[in-house]
């Protein structure tokens, strides 16, 4: 076990932010299991981490659905015999295409995973965490500043971390009786390829292309592990953590 004792699953760990999390939470002590789709991009995760093989595990796996979630949970139980958090984490960003033109598949792909792989694997960690004695665990879930204001045509995105945010308090509320915590960090900007436009331009709401900054994904990482490394008696119900100078605040 790692020196902490403490076990972490990790959504969408084969890039971006799920990768820099995967990697900071191994170099702090904690074993980690990664999910996602792509097995040789989370093998790349435990490489790039240092991982001697008794600390990490990789979990290739569909998590928009509730058998692929299981697996995931499963395995990680097999494998380390505990669970002590999770972060969901996994996500995607939908065209930016008129409002109108979305397709109904672009619309469900969004929910599929921005969503739907966080409430399933809510669920299995709150079964985890209830079968542990004592009962308990924590929960981080990956909302975005887009759960306070949108950005221009990115209604599938927007409406699925909206809805995280409800799923952080309802979880919160119907985990205390279990001694789960659980918490929400919003992001902003931060640098991975999912944001690499950003340093071109991005719609404004005003109609205009600006470019904005990036904060190092690094500095996500670090909060991710400060959350995860609270006793369970405190929690961050809701962290913000952005690029200073990204126009956010008056945004719109």
């Amino acid at each position: 076990m790692a020196s902490t004792d403490k076990v972490a699953i990790v959504t969408g760990g084969s890039a971006g932010i799920g990768r820099a999390s995967a990697i900071a939470l191994l170099k702090d002590g904690w074993s980690v299991a990664i999910g996602g789709r792509r097995g040789d991009a989370l093998d790349e995760t435990l490489v790039l981490a240092g991982n001697d093989g008794a600390r990490g595990l990789a979990v290739p796996g569909d998590l928009t659905t509730p058998e692929g979630c299981a697996n995931l949970f499963a395995k990680t139980q097999a494998h380390f015999g505990q669970i002590d958090l999770l972060f969901n984490n996994a996500g995607i960003f939908t065209p930016g295409v008129l409002f109108e033109d979305l397709t109904p598949e672009q619309w469900q792909g969004a929910v599929n995973i921005n969503l739907s792989s966080f409430f399933y694997c809510s669920q299995e960690a709150f079964r985890a965490f209830k079968a542990r004695d004592p009962m308990g665990g924590r929960i981080i879930n990956n909302g975005s500043i887009s759960a306070h204001a949108p950005r221009p045509n990115s209604a599938p995105y927007t409406s699925t971390k909206h809805a995280i945010t409800g799923l952080t308090k309802s979880c919160s509320l119907d985990g205390r009786k279990y001694n789960i915590a659980v918490g929400q960090l919003d992001i902003g900007n931060a640098a991975t390829e999912m944001t690499r436009a950003m340093e071109k331009g991005v719609p404004q709401a005003d109609g205009s292309l600006k470019p904005e900054p990036t904060t190092d994904v690094a500095h996500i990482a670090d909060a991710v592990v400060h959350m995860a490394n609270l006793p369970l008696d405190a929690n961050i119900q809701f962290m913000t953590i952005m690029a200073t100078k990204m126009p956010f605040v008056g945004r719109g």
